[in-house]
């Protein structure tokens, strides 16, 4: 049988966001600090969990 193309299956959610091209260059700034060079939804993503985190919205994870 033929695996099916596309996106697996995931608990996620799509969300359009437009940032202005100072947000964004800041962005694109960070993803360069990091050694794996994140895309820019996935820099977004590891800076808004950050926040979360830090602000007490989502748990701590263990081992971090």
């Amino acid at each position: 049988m033929k695996p099916k193309k596309g996106r697996p299956p995931v608990d996620t959610e799509a969300v359009n966001l437009r940032l202005p091209r100072d947000m964004l260059s800041a962005v694109d700034a960070m993803r360069r600090e990091q050694s794996s060079l994140p895309t820019r939804p996935e820099a977004i993503r590891i800076a808004l969990k950050d926040w979360l985190i830090a602000n007490g919205y989502l748990p701590a994870e263990s081992g971090e």
